[in-house]
């Protein structure tokens, strides 16, 4: 009699254990909803940091042709990055309809 009270509490607290929560497994979209943002933030910070040695180089150039050369390089480098940060969106969304979301 008392294995069976034992077999039969043990049932009953599995019975009224809640069920282990299980990782959700995201769809293609929602991953790609997800990126979007930290893609972006990621772009607009390296271009802000190419942005702003570019204006130091630029301004400690003193007339060197060749470091007002490289301030120049990395203004363009900076203005990439912020197309690709507005463009990052669009491209993503290309992205999600060929691999198929």
């Amino acid at each position: 009699m008392h294995v069976y009270l034992l077999v039969s509490a043990a049932e009953h607290l599995v019975a009224a254990a809640p069920a282990p929560d299980v990782l959700a497994v995201k769809t293609i979209p929602e991953v790609i909803d997800g990126l979007k943002g930290w893609i972006m933030g990621i772009l607009t910070a390296v271009a802000s940091l190419f942005l702003v040695i570019g204006g130091l180089r630029y301004m400690t150039a003193g007339g060197d042709p060749a470091q007002a050369e490289q301030a120049k390089g990395n203004f363009k480098a900076a203005l990439g990055g912020y197309v690709l940060a507005v463009l990052s969106p669009v491209i993503l969304q290309v992205l999600q309809g060929i691999l198929g979301g």
